[in-house]
């Protein structure tokens, strides 16, 4: 099939990149000339591991191609996709200038049929509003679908090429069976193609990541209260996990979740109960409790050192939301540096991609270190923020020889509670007792 895919961003470069290998034509468009320069020169503007491989298999066998020019991609394509940025607004609405903004381009340069998929994360109702703004422009056939992506960040190539189902909202005949086609290669091991309505579709998507993000909260607040009675939120994560009616999944406390899903999904969610004059008081809780937990690392540095923080160092690992990404927006290490920068705490900061992203953010008020064990030196604590694996098994005498203080606050809950205390370490970690003295 000839395919646009309008936007190349996280979503629109992994989905793009994935439909060119598995034998499509693909065009990728964006606005930001230099972007796509880039990218027409094999420069990757985002982390994600096995992405430029593909995307250098695919330019290299002439199945993907970049440029700017909408109109010349929608004529040259018979599935075009919108998958540009619906950012949060000032008032928690997702932001569907950019979307619309599209529509508006492919309706104006349709010369005949064209499926037109919304593959960004869009609100309910935006299906429709898609297809009007695109009726008020051409006179063509088209059918506007709704296919929400379920990526990982970190795993996208994987979810995207091995789903465990797609979603496809449309009430049409004809699209619904274009979409099951380009589909196909995909879902060979038999994981199920949806068809439901637009409206049911951009439903879909926010309540899966509603519910992944309410298990995340719970979880959390769970681990609080572990630590306030004196229980250890490892057991009770095990003895909950095994329950066959809840699983063993997303039940990891920690820090908070951060990325460009999870916070600005919730809060739309939450925008869209208000329309609709739905109290939406769970979900107000889960973002609320995950404002909170974000804290708790900077909270736990704060109580381990007597609250005399001023000519303190910190050693933080980890920048990224989570590992196998460059993402910091929305980040738990956002929170916590800016709150030590602000308390007088000087930084030194690791991380395996998301260096590079973090000086966009703190410029020259934190060091940045290629190697985890640079970071430590002279540190007052080691505070762990995203579980990369290559920090699961460090060398502990080292960290320890390093330190100026013995003190590990584990936003991941990464270490053995015992050893720790064996070695040594003051170890503080979510939901668990702490050990050792500083």
């Amino acid at each position: 099939m000839k395919i646009c895919v309008v936007g190349t961003g996280y979503v629109g470069l992994v989905a793009g990149t994935c439909f060119a290998e598995s034998g499509n034509d693909v065009i990728c468009v964006d606005v930001d000339e230099k972007k796509v320069a880039a990218l027409c020169a094999g420069e990757v503007p985002i982390y994600e591991p096995g992405l430029e491989e593909l995307i250098r298999r695919n330019v290299e066998h002439g199945r993907l191609h970049f440029q700017t020019d909408l109109a010349d991609a929608v004529r040259r394509s018979s599935i075009c996709f919108i998958a540009v940025g619906t950012p949060e607004g000032a008032d928690g609405h997702a932001d569907l200038s950019a979307v619309m903004a599209v529509a508006k381009g492919i309706g104006e340069s349709m010369d005949g049929y064209r499926v037109v998929v919304d593959k960004s994360t869009v609100p309910v109702g935006t299906a429709a509003k898609v297809e009007a703004v695109i009726r008020s422009c051409t006179d063509h056939e088209f059918d506007v679908v709704s296919n929400p992506e379920f990526l990982k960040e970190g795993a996208a190539i994987g979810d995207f090429q091995k789903p465990d189902r797609v979603i496809i909202g449309c009430r049409s005949e004809r699209a619904g069976k274009l979409m099951e086609e380009l589909y196909a290669p995909f879902v060979r091991t038999g994981k199920p193609i949806l068809r439901m309505s637009p409206e049911s579709a951009e439903m879909a998507k926010y309540a899966a990541n509603a519910m992944l993000a309410a298990r995340i909260s719970l979880m959390n607040e769970i681990a609080n209260l572990c630590e306030a009675t004196g229980s250890d939120v490892e057991d009770v994560r095990r003895g909950v996990g095994l329950d066959q009616r809840i699983g063993p999944a997303f039940l990891f406390p920690g820090v908070g979740y951060g990325g460009s899903c999870f916070p600005k999904d919730v809060t739309a969610l939450i925008q869209v109960a208000d329309l609709y004059a739905q109290p939406a008081q769970i979900l107000r809780s889960v973002d609320e409790v995950n404002d909170r937990q974000k804290g708790w690392l900077f909270e736990k540095f704060k109580e381990n050192l007597n609250g005399e923080l001023g000519g303190r160092r910190a050693a933080v690992w980890g920048l990224s939301f989570k590992p196998r990404t460059d993402d910091m927006r929305e980040a738990p290490s956002v929170v916590l540096i800016n709150a030590l920068l602000e308390a007088g705490v000087a930084v030194a900061a690791h991380d395996p991609v998301a260096i590079p992203v973090a000086r966009r953010i703190f410029g020259d008020r934190i060091e940045y270190h290629d190697k985890p064990y640079r970071a430590l030196e002279g540190a007052d604590c080691l505070i762990i923020v995203t579980e990369w694996q290559e920090f699961k098994q460090p060398d502990f005498e080292r960290i320890k020889g390093l330190l100026g203080t013995p003190l590990v606050i584990d936003g991941r809950n990464l270490y053995d509670r015992e050893t720790m205390g064996d070695l040594g370490f003051r170890y503080v970690a979510v939901g668990r007792q702490p050990v050792g003295e500083v």
